[in-house]
């Protein structure tokens, strides 16, 4: 079989694992089914490409293995597997072409469906014996959260069983093996296209555009040329939203709009005194900076359920969660598996991210430090920089800081806050301004005109606060219209004789 002899005789290593693995969870399906009992689900993709010629390869060794005659070399272009195509009035006309050209080429048993995936499903099955689907899900899909490579389908779905050989296949794997192959696949890859969806939200990958000042048309090199597999979804057109949705989607918000953030720091030291923390105080200001208020500052201890706890409330009630400590090799080292207990999804190995551990730390990329990862399963997104020697990570709406001090945490807020300008990775609004005042007057003096002005401010943060017990007090005026904040300061000194307040720069 021409796929399996490819596979054989290329020098991939990495390759010949996946596809042997691969090729043993399709061995196993054939024999827990039969032949009639199992379809492919095919959607003219580069994932669902891989799997078709794994099933051709997977069914012709199964072939062999029960019967040595003739027949079985013979018949190898023969693919009885019955075949599901959700055909889609918004799927690119190239998917379509590709789609049936493959059915021609490798006489496929096509059912052509035009219901939504659910009632198609509930069709089919209901009018044939299949027990088991073949699908082309990778760790990092949105539906892979949570599967296994035999995973029953969801509640509330017809019954039947998915079969998922290439669960831990990487977007390198997938090329690998595509051109190892040398396969033909849908021509939009070739055009840059590097996760195709449908017409209404799907571009060429920015990451692989030509730059031509001497051309006008946009050229792009091949999906497979793809530097980092984590970004093959870059290219998802993204649509406006109509709410404010985790903070890190980018959105043309009013000057007078806040977010809000909950800043969550782990570590027993911190807690039992060892160490003071500078960081927290630090990204405060950082957040102000870019327009977004801090709603709540937490430490907790270095254990899974602590930290799951902590996250999974503030998650909920924040827009963004930053978190940072107790990431590394250590037993101490659990915010990562915390996060992932937050979102009730277990750690995986992410290939990507082990490729960027080995570059940085080579030979040592073992044992606990290899342990380092595994990421939150279906969640994940690596945020890249080519200042950081290992991307941030981000799972929802809570992004995990490695910085172990205030250098550190300069350089990620900075590769953060570029890498937000030009991807609108993070939403940035007009800056928080402030006006300080100091006075001798009494709090007893001051507290009821305070009273007053935070009642005429409702949008501003007006407090006041004393550096020590015999030092003035400072009354600190904090909001995003400057005028207002001008206008609250003098409404306040109106109260009180002339020079009872002095600016603080």
């Amino acid at each position: 079989m021409e796929i399996d002899k490819a596979i054989r005789e290329c020098a991939d290593s990495r390759l010949k694992t996946k596809y042997s693995n691969a090729i043993s969870v399709i061995k196993r399906a054939f024999a827990l089914y039969s032949i009639q009992e199992v379809a492919l689900s095919f959607n003219g993709g580069k994932d669902s490409t891989v799997l078709l010629h794994l099933l051709r390869a997977g069914y012709f060794l199964h072939r062999a293995e029960e019967s040595c005659s003739q027949d079985v070399v013979d018949g190898e272009n023969t693919f009885p597997i019955r075949t599901i195509y959700f055909e889609s009035a918004s799927a690119f006309p190239e998917i379509n072409s590709f789609t049936y050209e493959a059915a021609a080429t490798y006489n496929l048993q096509m059912d052509i469906i035009r219901l939504d995936f659910k009632s198609g499903l509930e069709a089919l099955l209901k009018a044939n014996p299949i027990r088991a689907i073949f699908l082309g899900v990778r760790i990092g899909d949105p539906t892979a959260v949570g599967q296994e490579q035999f995973s029953p389908s969801s509640p509330g779905w017809p019954a039947f069983m998915r079969v998922n050989p290439i669960l831990d296949w990487s977007y390198r794997d997938v090329w690998a093996f595509l051109l190892a192959c040398k396969v033909r696949y849908c021509s939009l890859y070739d055009q840059g296209y590097t996760s195709i969806g449908s017409i209404h939200d799907t571009v060429p990958n920015a990451l692989l555009c030509i730059s031509d000042s001497n051309n006008s048309e946009e050229k792009f090199k091949p999906a497979y040329l793809l530097p980092d597999g984590r970004l093959e979804r870059a290219e998802r057109a993204k649509k406006q939203l109509s709410s404010i949705s985790n903070g890190l989607k980018f959105k043309d918000l009013n000057s007078d709009s806040v977010l809000t953030a909950s800043v969550i720091a782990v570590g027993d030291e911190i807690l039992f005194g060892t160490v003071e923390d500078k960081l927290w105080s630090l990204l405060c200001r950082k957040l102000h900076s870019i327009g977004w208020a801090v709603s709540l500052l937490a430490v907790t201890r270095n254990d899974v359920d602590s930290v799951a706890e902590e996250v999974e409330r503030r998650k909920s009630t924040n827009d963004m969660v930053f978190i940072y400590g107790g990431v590394g090799p250590l037993h101490s080292d659990v915010t990562v598996a915390g996060v992932a207990k937050a979102f009730g999804v277990r750690l995986a190995p992410d290939e990507e991210f082990e490729e960027h551990l080995r570059h940085l730390i080579a030979e040592k990329c073992t044992g606990d430090k290899n342990e380092m990862a595994q990421l939150p399963e279906g969640i994940t997104e690596l945020l890249h920089h080519e200042q950081l020697p290992v991307p941030l990570i981000k799972c929802g709406n809570v992004i995990i800081l490695t910085a172990t001090n205030v250098a550190e945490l300069d350089l990620q807020w900075d590769c953060l806050i570029e890498s937000a300008k030009s991807n609108g990775d993070l939403v940035l609004m007009a800056p928080f301004v402030s006006k300080s005042l100091a006075t001798t007057l009494s709090d007893v003096e001051i507290a009821q005109p305070l009273s007053k002005l935070r009642l005429q401010y409702p949008d501003m943060n007006i407090g006041g606060y004393r550096g020590s017990r015999k030092g003035p007090l400072i009354v600190r005026f904090e909001g995003k219209d400057p005028t207002r904040i001008e206008a609250a300061s003098q409404s306040l000194c109106q109260n009180f004789h002339s020079g009872a307040f002095s600016q603080i720069e």
